[in-house]
């Protein structure tokens, strides 16, 4: 799974491999801003202090036979 950060103003962060090399790669509103070789090179783009990591969460998928909501019988 792809790490990423996105931060204020439309900034986003990710890691990716360029000839072999691994890099992080600042984008703003989709479009490259620059490939970066060090956190200090980010730095020089973004705040960092703005970024948060997006943690993607495994999609639950619904199981065949489940019923809607439904009340017990003491609240009838």
């Amino acid at each position: 799974m792809e790490r990423r950060w996105v931060g204020c103003d439309g900034y986003e962060v990710v890691g990716i491999v360029r000839a072999g090399r691994q890099l992080l790669r600042v984008r703003r509103h989709g479009w490259t801003i620059a490939d970066c070789t060090s956190v200090a090179e980010v730095a020089g783009h973004v705040d960092l202090a703005d970024l948060c990591e997006v943690i993607e969460f495994p999609v639950r998928r619904r199981t065949e036979g489940v019923g809607g909501a439904r009340t017990s019988s003491h609240h009838r």
